[in-house]
Parts: C-alpha cells; structure tokens; sequence
C-alpha cells in the first residue's frame, strides 16, 4: 500500500489577474478593507495600521510590496491578518487583496520551484508554484518577503500565534 501523499492548506486570493496563496496557518483572520491610519514616513507599500481586536496591525499594500500597481479598493478588496514567523519572532501583519477566494489543499508533489530564467531576480519571495486548469498559483514565501534588511517591517508588529481563522469573504 502507497503512503499517503503529505497535503498542505492553502489561502488562495488575487492581486489582480494573478492568483497567490499563503498557508492557512499563518492566517488569523480575513477582514473587510477598511482605510488603516497612515504611519507618516513608512515605506510605500506600508498603508498604516489597523486595530486587530486591540493590536495595531502594519496594513501593507502587497502590489506595492511586489512591485505591482498600488491596489484600488473594491468591494471585494480584504485584507488578511497574518502572524508571520520571522527568525526569533512572529510579524503580525496585514496584507491587501484584491479578493481572497477559498481554502484550497496543494499535495507537496504538486508544488514546483519559482522558474529559472537564467538570471538572478525577484523570485525570493516565491516558495513555490502550482499548476492548475487555468495559469498557476504563486505561493508566498512571507518570511522572506518581510525580512530582508531593508525592510521596516522586520521592526514591527511581534505578535501571539492566532488559532483559527474568522472570514469575511464575499
């Protein structure tokens, strides 16, 4: 008899027309988009904060984080709470979508590798892709997304490990 294959969870949303996922276990919760109060000097991506059930939360526009354009909100426009582990510590951190989907498990052997193009770019952040019907899935590589040295995040918001997650998608 063939041993299972190991299964992941996964938190699919959209920037745009590109699909990313996160693992369910980083995410506390998903909240309606509500303007944050703006953090003067930030960097740009760095939206401001939000209160999180009596935490401020470092909102991020994470288009602007990738290099895309700044998100326009919608009504379908979330933002996920995450608790990000970064070396010593977990980030808690919230993260702009354009819409957040579903749950979705990835088998291991269905996870590829970021493409290699033949040069160095910005793929750090990619954990890796999954192949579906229709384009591919990028999986977030949060702890590198917010921890290289230049990022003010890495200062900000340590916060407790969340135990489930309470959503508002519509």
């Amino acid at each position: 008899m063939a041993a299972p294959s190991s299964e992941s969870q996964f938190v699919t949303f959209s920037l745009g027309d590109e699909i990313f996922a996160v693992p369910v276990e980083v995410v506390r919760e998903i909240l309606d988009h509500e303007d944050p109060f703006r953090i003067p000097h930030g960097p740009d991506y760095l939206l401001g904060l939000r209160d999180v059930r009596g935490q401020g939360v470092p909102v991020i526009d994470l288009r602007l984080r990738l290099g895309m354009a700044r998100t326009v909100k919608t009504p379908h426009t979330r933002i996920l709470v995450l608790d990000v582990p970064v070396a010593d510590r977990v980030l808690a951190l919230g993260l702009v979508a354009d819409r957040v989907f579903e749950v979705v498990p990835f088998r291991k052997e269905q996870i590829e590798n970021a493409p290699d193009i033949g040069i160095r770019w910005r793929s750090d952040y990619i954990a890796g892709v999954v192949r579906r019907d229709v384009g591919f899935v990028v999986i977030i590589d949060l702890a590198r997304l917010f921890s290289d040295s230049g990022s003010a995040l890495a200062h900000m918001g340590a916060g407790s490990m969340g135990t489930g997650i309470t959503a508002a998608v519509a």
